[in-house]
């Protein structure tokens, strides 16, 4: 059982340090029905296999709640390897994430990973966390704004990265724009442009394209001077894992952080960090005939033991999921979904599980049914599936 302050402990053999409610309530607390086991562990084995595939340095990406994880305890993590050297930058998508990572005293650089809008940029300089740069006018108004907070005092110079777009269409500079525009951008007093990065929009999927796009952008950078830029970026976890570049010394791993490969042949060498799990609330035996969920789409063709699971598309499990395609795991067992994931719970079979009773863990994903797994079951993608788990899930941190 979890103590009633859910203060660090051991729970389900596991060390647990969850998200604390009041400890002055004078009432129990229930543990979760639904939650995510997140191993640091894990989290170290997968960036040592990321620090090591290629050689240079790494920027960890912690965007979107570090993909579901959970931002702060994720960054702390991370910043505080025993056995690695912690990442050169965290990345993060937006003024919001760095904010929470900065008032937790974390020191680690932190990297914003896209265009930055007009009224962010005052606290970005103010805070001097490193922006990327994918326009002349964008480079103009932070060189504005660092001489602006630095007004009737020598000022520091903001280091900034240069985005490059080679294919993503998402922002950046063309590579033609920036050679044409360098020299103006050298010549911006208050800025530091310390580095050059582009992103992979298929390295997971369009070989040809991404070795074109490693090419380009080598040949982008020669063509500046390499030793210009201190940081030279492009390889997301796919890039990392399959392609080599002769310039780039900064690698953004994401996902594979988290244990999953967006390339398949890879996967055997990371270890999944979270795994979903709930428990069996309801154990019965409906006879044939009977229908199981919204719309009836599942009708039993015999008496089936069936087992109600405290979890459902409100906690992030994902609605599209087929009960002819996905099973969950309890007792070592994998057994089938039945019907459609309602909003708070679904239904599974559980005939082949005699021993079945309520209180039964389930997990519904992890290390023995891959997120990427069920992803394609609900046509979608694995990002997806672990930036969509709700705040309602209580996450649970264990090192072991």
């Amino acid at each position: 059982m979890l103590p009633s302050h859910f203060g660090v402990g051991v729970w389900n053999n596991r060390l647990y340090i969850p998200v604390v409610p009041d400890p002055t309530s004078p009432f129990p607390v229930s543990p979760p029905r639904a939650w995510a086991e997140i191993n640091l562990a894990h989290l170290r084995h997968n960036y040592h296999v990321a620090s090591h595939h290629q050689h240079g340095d790494i920027m960890a990406v912690l965007k979107a709640g570090a993909y579901g994880h959970g931002l702060e305890k994720i960054a702390t993590a991370l910043e505080n390897l025993p056995d690695d050297p912690a990442p050169i930058f965290l990345g993060v998508a937006s003024v919001i994430e760095a904010r929470r990572l900065a008032e937790i005293g974390i020191q680690t650089r932190i990297y914003l990973l896209g265009p930055t809008c007009p009224f962010e940029r005052e606290e970005i300089v103010a805070r001097r966390w490193t922006p990327c740069i994918s326009s002349l006018d964008e480079a103009v108004s932070f060189n504005q704004q660092v001489a602006s907070h630095h007004s009737g005092e020598s000022p520091q110079k903001l280091p900034v990265h240069l985005t490059v777009d080679t294919g993503m269409g998402r922002g950046g500079f063309l590579p033609h724009e920036l050679l044409r525009e360098i020299d103006t951008l050298d010549q911006l007093d208050h800025l530091d442009i310390e580095g050059i990065g582009s992103h992979l929009p298929s390295a997971d999927e369009d070989e040809h394209f991404t070795q074109k796009q490693f090419e380009q952008f080598d040949a982008l950078v020669t063509a500046l001077g390499s030793d210009r830029f201190q940081f030279r970026h492009l390889a997301n976890s796919a890039g990392l894992l399959s392609y080599q570049s002769h310039c780039t010394n900064l690698y953004r791993p994401g996902l594979m952080l988290y244990g999953i490969s967006p390339i398949k042949k890879f996967q055997h060498k990371l270890k999944p960090v979270l795994s979903l799990k709930s428990k069996v609330s309801l154990v019965r035996t409906l006879p044939a005939g009977h229908g199981i969920s919204y719309g009836r789409d599942t009708v039993l063709k015999k008496e089936t033991q069936v087992a109600t699971i405290g979890i459902g598309y409100g906690d992030g499990y994902p609605r599209a999921l087929s009960p002819d395609q996905t099973s969950v795991l309890i007792q070592g067992k994998r057994c089938p979904l039945l019907g459609r994931v309602t909003m708070d719970q679904i239904m599974v079979d559980v005939s082949t599980l005699p021993s079945c009773h309520s209180g039964d863990e389930v997990e519904l994903f992890g290390s023995h049914i891959l997120v990427s797994e069920i992803a394609q079951q609900a046509n979608t993608i694995p990002w997806a599936v672990l930036t969509g788990i709700t705040p309602r899930v209580t996450r649970i941190y264990c090192n072991e």
